[in-house]
């Protein structure tokens, strides 16, 4: 493993940074807000626009005016169900609403310790059933639907593509960034090599559960999805992870379970990188990259449906 440069001047950044288990979550969540600077430009679009679908607090990204009813990527952003929100997913939303000529919906879905598990989970469904069904409040193409997220986010997004499955034909693929799909926290591997000193430790992912998810089985597949018995019928999918990250070896694991299981899936690991390198545009080049390869498989995707 070698650092890409640009990861270790990320590092080199945040290395001061307290364990996350020694604050409170609203000293960790402040101290996430100082990383707004690092997730770089916004690119301007003609749409960006606070809303509530399903109770949810959302924010819509469009590359088009509203009243064009575009394929949807419902988006949930990382934090450990515990820190991030609309502001740090931000900039990823806007690239990816670009790149994927789509509208993109940005959940601020419930977190804890206020509103543990399975509020994240409820709010993610909540808001995703409502824009498949047409009921998200402006027009939406809701036969090319796509669900995605980073991390805690793409947790949310293989869970709602799992607890969906078979009941909307609309949603048709899932985008998951270095997604957190095994709460049983393995200890080997990606998780026992890259446990410290590469941004997220495994001391926070159990911070992280143990403050999501409170004595819930860790083999629940509202928790975890890669426990689930079977992958079959699944939307298609978009699995992107970073060499040097805990969750590594989790993600790729679970894209080789969904290929087994007959769902095609385009996986790619960023060599050097560390996990949240895609928000990190500011200061990591390659997330740029990733953002538009994100958005180009997701238009292809929605291209591939019928009558598209």
């Amino acid at each position: 493993m070698t650092l890409h440069p640009h990861a270790r001047a990320f590092l080199d950044i945040v290395k001061d940074a307290p364990p996350l288990d020694t604050q409170t979550a609203e000293q960790n969540r402040a101290d996430l807000e100082n990383a707004l600077p690092l997730t770089g430009e916004a690119a301007s679009l003609p749409v960006v626009e606070d809303r509530r679908i399903a109770g949810v607090g959302v924010r819509v990204y469009s590359p088009r005016p509203l009243d064009e009813a575009l394929p949807a990527v419902v988006y949930f952003h990382g934090g450990g169900w515990v820190l991030g929100d609309l502001e740090i997913a931000d900039t990823t939303a806007r690239a990816i609403a670009v790149a994927a000529d789509a509208t993109v919906i940005s959940v601020d879905y419930r977190k804890a310790p206020e509103d543990p598990f399975p509020a994240a989970v409820e709010d993610a469904l909540a808001v995703t059933t409502a824009v498949l069904t047409g009921e998200a409040g402006f027009p939406l193409d809701v036969r090319r639907v796509a669900v995605a997220g980073d991390s805690a986010g793409g947790n949310l997004a293989a869970v709602t593509a799992q607890q969906l499955a078979g009941a909307h034909p609309g949603l048709v693929h899932q985008a998951l960034i270095y997604p957190a799909v095994d709460a049983r926290m393995p200890r080997e591997g990606s998780y026992l090599t890259y446990a410290k000193g590469h941004f997220l430790t495994a001391r926070d992912m159990a911070y992280f559960f143990d403050t999501y998810a409170p004595g819930v089985d860790r083999a629940d597949v509202r928790l975890s999805p890669a426990a689930s018995a079977s992958l079959a019928g699944l939307p298609s999918a978009t699995i992107v992870t970073a060499e040097c990250d805990p969750l590594h070896d989790e993600g790729v694991a679970y894209a080789n379970a969904l290929g087994a299981a007959g769902v095609p899936v385009v996986s790619v690991t960023f060599d050097g990188l560390v996990h949240p390198f895609v928000y990190m545009g500011g200061v990591i080049g390659p997330a740029h990259t990733a953002r538009r390869m994100i958005g180009a498989e997701l238009r292809a995707a929605f291209a591939a449906v019928p009558g598209a």
